[in-house]
């Protein structure tokens, strides 16, 4: 009796003592705050932006689902955890015992008889891991949570990837609408003068059509322009959370506010080890590698440790009187002879899903690069358009200073004026236009590299 209470004080120590190393190494701190990377959302000066982003991670659903799957998956880590751990259960047994016929004991005949039984047992059972298989188990679901935790950090990557090009195109479309409604502004004066100058029978009836069907255009246009940026603002609606919110009450800087980060000339390949994607790759190849060690040792024996603790008596006001205390431990070894070739076929599903893993690894690997490379080369062909715009913007606004010097001389009329500041209208659409589309393109390399700072992440590797 001694030896089993000492036995399961044991029990009720390893069980408190792991426990207790379990939340130990729980890590308190808060890691999807840095999943925002503020710090880098920070570097395009627009602290608008950077309020969208705080606001989309408190309200958006999708990363809340994602933070549920990664709390769903570490109770399924204490589940695993748990099958290392001894159980320890109450299981009671109260019946009434009716004898019906003389019962012969030896020497001695015991006639018709009733009693009453009482049993009053702790159970346990501990399965001894010699094999180290229990743990195997819980270290692949440690590796399943890891890749749910990479899941996670892509939507927060996609995310505010997401939120950033849908406020760079709102800011853009704020800027283009505002030309346009300049241009259709100008075009409504160009054509009333057109009108008085074919009345007056000093231009032919085609120049006249051909400013209103411009005319025309340019509304056409303004109208698209107004659809996008309400599409555009619905989603960043949606994104953050700021649904009930109407277009003209959401805030947002002015297109010039943000700053245009500068490009690096090549990016090393190494840069994908930051990938959700890859390290997901990564992680699952080593979950079935595990996995494919606990098919191997589920062919080796399984030895529990089990035994019963409690007071047994025929009458319950005796139940925690003398000589009531019952007890008894054993030691069982166990294995299985035939599975009908299921633990076979298991081992060989395993082996089949890690050579399937590594294939979908060196895939990873692959598009990982071409998604940076064409990102990185996206953003260097807009920042030379965009440059080139700049260019072609400031020459027409050096046309448009001489025809005004012009017009003040009277060298000019006031029509052809009107079309230069149309010709200059629209060279600003295109400088603002490849301005954003550069915003824009940094995002993309961004989301490529895992979110990190890809302005100098060749130092960091």
């Amino acid at each position: 009796m001694k030896f089993f209470k000492i036995l399961l004080t044991l029990f009720i120590l390893l069980c408190n003592l792991t426990v207790a190393q379990a939340k130990a190494s729980k890590n308190t701190t808060d890691y999807r705050t840095e999943y925002l990377n503020l710090e880098w959302w920070q570097k395009y000066n627009d602290p608008v932006l950077t309020d969208y982003i705080t606001t989309a991670y408190k309200n958006n659903q999708d990363l809340k689902i994602a933070s549920l799957n990664v709390k769903q998956s570490e109770q399924v880590v204490k589940m695993a955890f748990a099958g290392q751990l001894p159980q320890v259960g109450f299981q009671g047994d109260v019946f009434r015992d009716l004898s019906s016929a003389t019962v012969k004991m030896g020497a001695i005949t015991v006639g018709d008889y009733s009693q009453s039984n009482f049993f009053l047992p702790l159970t346990m059972s501990y399965e001894v891991d010699i094999w180290g298989e229990n743990y195997l188990k819980t270290k692949s679901v440690k590796k399943q949570l890891e890749m749910v935790k990479q899941n996670e950090r892509a939507s927060y990557i996609s995310l505010t990837s997401a939120v950033a090009a849908d406020y760079f195109n709102l800011i853009k479309f704020d800027k283009l609408i505002k030309d346009q409604e300049e241009l259709v502004k100008l075009q409504t004066e160009i054509v009333r003068l057109e009108e008085i100058k074919y009345k007056n029978g000093l231009c032919p009836v085609t120049e006249l059509m051909d400013e209103k069907q411009l005319l025309t255009q340019l509304r056409e246009e303004l109208n698209v322009y107004v659809d996008k940026r309400l599409i555009v603002a619905r989603e960043l609606g949606v994104l953050t959370g700021l649904r009930e919110k109407d277009l003209s009450v959401m805030p947002r800087s002015d297109y010039s506010v943000a700053s245009l980060l500068p490009l690096p000339q090549s990016i090393n390949a190494e840069v994908i080890q930051y990938r959700p994607d890859y390290l997901k790759a990564e992680d699952y190849i080593e979950k079935i590698g595990i996995d494919a060690k606990v098919a191997r040792r589920d062919f080796l024996p399984k030895f529990i440790l089990y035994g019963q603790a409690g007071f047994s008596a025929y009458n319950l006001t005796n139940i925690f009187g003398n000589h009531t205390f019952k007890s008894l431990i054993g030691f069982m070894p166990s294995i299985d002879l035939f599975t009908g070739g299921a633990k076979m076929a298991r081992l060989r599903w395993t082996k089949l899903e890690l050579e399937k893993a590594q294939q979908i690894y060196e895939k990873t690997i692959l598009n990982s690069v071409q998604e940076v490379n064409d990102a990185l080369g996206g953003a260097i062909t807009r920042e030379m358009n965009y440059n080139e715009s700049i260019k072609r913007y400031n020459l027409e606004k050096e046309k448009f200073a001489l025809a005004d010097k012009k017009y003040n001389i009277g060298a000019k009329s006031n029509l052809d004026l009107m079309k230069d500041s149309e010709k200059l209208l629209v060279a600003d659409k295109d400088k603002v236009s490849s301005q954003v589309n550069y915003l824009i393109s940094t995002v993309n390399i961004y989301k490529a590299v895992g979110g990190k700072d890809f302005t100098t992440i060749n130092e960091k590797l």
